[in-house]
């Protein structure tokens, strides 16, 4: 079990929080903007200060509130409904991730990003040169599968988002409607993250406060985010969602093979 050394405590040296509280804010800008990715951009920069389970425990708090912000910004109607329309996408999604997070010192993390880096590569790379690939309507079935996926990410990582966005992505969800249905996803997926590492040892006394700081930032940028995502059309919104996903999918396959 590793705990917070002693070099990241804030009073000896607030160069290393205010870096973390920095990719915190970045990463909230983003995700208010395109609705996901704060838990890639968190880990991506957070690994280069913190040991990877550290910087797992970080982005749980941060994910939940973040998303749970998200996921009510139109009302509890709004949230609700769609919960219910995604309910196979969600309930796959959060049974396989309560069970992988119990799994997470035993699976090797390279074979794992480099499993669900290539996929989000080609299809992203495809959407971007063609017209891409388009569902006239969801798939129950393919909701399984995706949602299987997710779940398997985000019980080892803290990542979930890039096989959900491929599918909102695939099914033209319109814009705001796919950024509050990502902030419902995450954000159950975040609750039962937290559950899953609270009893897998990950998130502890000595990781929980770190977790806890990187709140404020992350919904400072969100709110930033957001208020940007509002003055972008949809097909614009789409593009840039491509592209963070191909970022993203390039990181995969960069750790993977690193």
């Amino acid at each position: 079990m590793t705990i917070l050394p002693a070099w990241l405590d804030p009073n000896l040296a607030p160069p290393l929080l205010l870096f973390a509280f920095s990719v915190t804010l970045l990463a909230g800008v983003i995700k208010g903007l395109v609705g996901f990715a704060m838990p890639m951009i968190m880990v991506s920069g957070l690994t280069l200060i913190l040991a990877p389970d550290l910087a797992l425990a970080a982005l749980i708090l941060p994910t939940m509130f973040s998303n749970l912000f998200q996921a009510f910004r139109g009302g509890i109607g709004g949230a609700a409904q769609l919960t219910w329309r995604f309910r196979i996408y969600l309930g796959t999604l959060l049974i396989v991730l309560l069970i992988t997070t119990q799994l997470v010192p035993a699976i090797p993390e390279r074979t794992f990003y480099l499993i669900l880096g290539i996929p989000i590569v080609l299809f992203t790379l495809f959407n971007l040169v063609s017209k891409g690939l388009t569902l006239a309507r969801q798939n129950p079935a393919l909701e399984v599968v995706i949602g299987s996926i997710s779940g398997f990410a985000g019980g080892i990582s803290g990542v979930w988002g890039p096989p959900t966005v491929a599918y909102l992505t695939a099914i033209n969800l319109p814009k705001a409607e796919s950024v509050r249905v990502q902030g419902i996803i995450y954000g159950s997926g975040a609750i039962a993250l937290f559950l899953g590492h609270a009893r897998s040892g990950i998130l502890n006394a000595q990781t929980l406060p770190l977790s806890l700081w990187m709140i404020v930032p992350a919904i400072i940028g969100v709110k930033l985010g957001q208020l940007l995502q509002d003055r972008i059309d949809q097909r614009l919104f789409r593009r840039v969602t491509l592209l963070i996903l191909l970022i993203a999918g390039l990181n995969l396959l960069r750790r993977g093979l690193t």
